[in-house]
């Protein structure tokens, strides 16, 4: 797997503050947590947010992403449809700016 370079927003020490010494999709900035299956599932979700997918290039994002697999399969973690999150948040988002 390719590597991910060093993003210039992000300060990976801020991640091993709030995550701990754990195994991450993005191991260069400590993003994207997967040691626990709710985690995992989340790692999941945010790559695919665009605000977030945007901060890295197509390789890196196929990098995190293989990642995240990998992790999921070897915890028997079942991953949602990427397209079917998207369109779930996006109700969600229009709903809550209609409130």
């Amino acid at each position: 797997m390719a590597t991910v370079e060093k993003r210039k927003d992000v300060t990976p020490k801020e991640g091993e503050h709030k995550y701990g010494d754990v195994k991450y999709a993005d191991t260069t900035n400590k993003k994207y947590p997967i040691d626990t299956p709710g985690r995992i599932k989340a790692a999941w979700a945010y790559i695919h947010q665009p605000s977030n997918a945007r901060k890295y290039d197509a390789t890196e994002r196929r990098t995190i992403i293989g990642r995240i697999r990998q992790e999921a399969k070897r915890r028997r973690v079942a991953l949602p449809d990427p397209e079917e999150f998207l369109e779930l948040m996006a109700r969600v988002r229009s709903r809550k700016n209609s409130d």
